[in-house]
């Protein structure tokens, strides 16, 4: 790519203080109309896999976006956007700070005092300190759920399953501790599978916060209900066990904290109900399929009431119509645990480069002002009308 004279000794210092291990960052300002939402851009240098890259930061009015480009690469980025999206940049050097104005086709470069005393770390590759960590005998269930091999390293297959589990201990980790930690602490897991997040959650709460729960998985699957049993009593796990059966039908008298991850459809519900009628102090649940709203607003929004609809246009979308279907069920689930008297919160969690997206609802019991649940009953009533549904699984189970 051919550069106007002045922007390619902008270039050249760049690469020359890379070079001389000088370059601290950069910063494009100033964008043209040709930007359109892109509002800046910034850039360092960062260490990926011993390479050195640049890494650029780009600022849009909703959102950020990173890429990484190497040194070389660099040079034919900046200058396209210099050339279209803004008017000014400004390096930062050790020597000096190179700042290049861009006035209709002309470039003017001009060398200011230095601002920057040292160069940035360009470590990328940190090691992230995790709650669930392999580094201790202690650890030996993780083996035997398949996640480490025989000499305690995290097996290539199971990376991104030790991240989801130290994600969710993560998150339950400043949620527990929210609790009264002066009485005995009961988990239930509600649809535990093969116990992953059951086995990391007890490791937890023992190992690291130095509690003495009561942890219990409830599964369907006999043969999964006897394994987790068999890796418990193997690690001495004297509070953690397994029982079979399904969700609706275990008694959660007396249990603190409510936890089913991609409980399917109304079992999702199920457990919610379970949580709120024996007041829990905290619900956490990870929905999966949203078939019993999807359904009726699929029977309920046709012809003229979806012409009419003022989501009409989108819904008529199958992907559009699911993911409605989805918020949709989760707020109703929310204003439900709000109208029993939980403070609510509902985000999406774990990186989408690991696994796909999920969303997770969690609650804290409170003391509801009457005015806050009689507010989300209205809520409740109004979402139900404007989607056409005339049943919910879980409002049902709480009436």
């Amino acid at each position: 790519m051919k550069y106007n004279r002045t922007l390619a000794i902008w270039l050249t210092d760049l690469t020359d203080a890379i070079a001389a291990n000088q370059f601290v960052r950069l910063a494009l300002t100033k964008p043209t109309p040709a930007a359109d939402d892109l509002k800046s851009v910034d850039a360092r240098l960062i260490t990926v896999k011993r390479e050195l890259k640049l890494s650029f930061t780009y600022h849009y009015k909703t959102r950020d976006i990173v890429k990484n480009y190497t040194p070389d690469e660099s040079k034919d980025v900046l200058a396209k956007l210099m050339e279209k999206s803004f008017t000014q940049a400004r390096m930062f050097t050790l020597p000096s700070d190179n700042l290049l104005v861009k006035a209709g086709k002309d470039f003017t470069l001009t060398r200011h005092g230095a601002t920057e005393k040292q160069v940035l770390d360009t470590s990328h590759d940190k090691p992230k300190q995790r709650l669930i960590t392999t580094q201790d005998g202690a650890k030996a269930y993780l083996h035997a759920l398949g996640i480490t091999d025989a000499q305690g390293n995290v097996r290539k297959d199971a990376q991104d399953k030790f991240r989801q589990i130290n994600k969710y201990v993560e998150i339950l980790d400043g949620l527990v501790k929210s609790l009264p930690q002066d009485k005995p602490l009961k988990v239930a897991d509600m649809g535990s599978g093969k116990g992953y997040l059951t086995f990391a959650l007890y490791d937890h709460l023992t190992t690291n916060l130095k509690r003495n729960p009561t942890v219990i998985g409830v599964e369907f699957r006999p043969d999964m209900v006897k394994l987790c049993n068999e890796i418990a009593k193997q690690n001495t796990f004297t509070g953690l066990s397994f029982v079979q059966g399904g969700i609706a039908d275990y008694d959660c008298t007396g249990t603190d904290v409510i936890i089913a991850l991609h409980a399917c459809d109304t079992a999702t519900d199920d457990a919610l109900a379970k949580g709120i009628k024996a007041g829990a102090q905290l619900i956490v649940v990870a929905p999966c399929c949203h078939k019993q709203i999807r359904k009726q607003m699929n029977q309920n929004l046709t012809g003229k009431k979806l012409e009419n609809h003022s989501l009409g246009s989108a819904l008529r979308f199958g992907t559009y119509a699911e993911r409605t279907a989805e918020m949709v069920t989760d707020t109703l689930r929310a204003l439900l645990l709000e109208k029993n008297g939980y403070e609510t919160n509902v985000f999406e969690f774990i990186a989408g480069e690991h696994t796909p997206k999920n969303v997770m609802i969690t609650a804290t019991r409170t003391t509801a002002a009457p005015h806050t649940t009689a507010r989300a009953a209205e809520q409740i009533s109004s979402l139900k009308s404007q989607f056409g549904i005339t049943a919910q699984h879980l409002e049902n189970a709480l009436s």
